[in-house]
């Protein structure tokens, strides 16, 4: 079973995180959190409870619970500031606030089935596309930003397009600049069309959404009594 998020993947048979196919060292005990509050996200788990069920029947001091988390955001190049995935819940505990799939790895030795997206979103900045994954896609300073700014304006973690399907929301996250659509600057969470112009400090990005056609079942290896189906 694998937890994909963002560039992570987190896999319960090897006991892994990896991040755009590295593996991120992590202590057993942190590997377990972020299983935990992925496996129970969006709920909010009281640091009594993280408390409980990571070290049951033994006392531990509540700093222990922060340096895991500490630990986890560092692995995943997450800012507890403007977090993406680890939010602090103030005076309660820990959540997973981003989007994740669940499931096993589709195989890549013989695939049955390949599937084509009825469409898929774009960013478009000086000519140059840049294909957005379903799922957290952050703009800002930081290496794993999908489209990296080198500018004082912007800051590390600056924004992020959320894409589900078809649909795609940009965010600002709590920037110092902001982050402006359209020449107006957003103070919620804004749907994207098709040719929007976003602004993030001095870079002008253009967000479009490209029809693939249809899903369409190719690869499918023949049957018959020579294919041992």
């Amino acid at each position: 079973m694998e937890s994909r998020f963002g560039d992570c993947v987190l896999d319960s048979a090897s006991r892994q995180l990896r991040q755009r196919g590295a593996v991120r060292a992590l202590s057993p005990k942190a590997y377990d959190l972020l299983d935990l509050l992925l496996g129970c996200r969006p709920r909010a788990l009281s640091k009594t409870e993280l408390l409980q069920r990571l070290w049951p029947e033994t006392f531990v001091v509540e700093a222990n619970l922060s340096n895991l988390v500490a630990e986890i955001r560092a692995a995943i190049g997450d800012d507890p500031r403007h977090p993406l995935f680890i939010r602090t819940v103030h005076g309660f505990g820990y959540a997973f606030c981003g989007v994740a799939e669940h499931g096993a790895a589709p195989a890549r030795e013989t695939p049955l089935l390949r599937e084509r997206r009825d469409s898929v979103c774009w960013l478009v900045r000086d000519g140059v596309r840049v294909q957005l994954g379903d799922g957290e896609n952050l703009i800002g300073r930081h290496p794993a930003s999908i489209v990296p700014i080198d500018s004082p304006r912007v800051s590390r973690h600056h924004a992020a397009i959320r894409v589900a399907g078809e649909e795609a929301t940009l965010v600002d996250l709590g920037s110092r600049n902001g982050t402006f659509v359209g020449g107006q600057r957003i103070d919620a969470p804004a749907t994207l069309k098709d040719g929007d112009e976003i602004q993030i400090g001095p870079v002008v990005l253009r967000f479009c959404v490209a029809s693939l056609g249809p899903i369409t079942e190719v690869d499918v290896p023949p049957r018959g009594p020579e294919s041992g189906y």
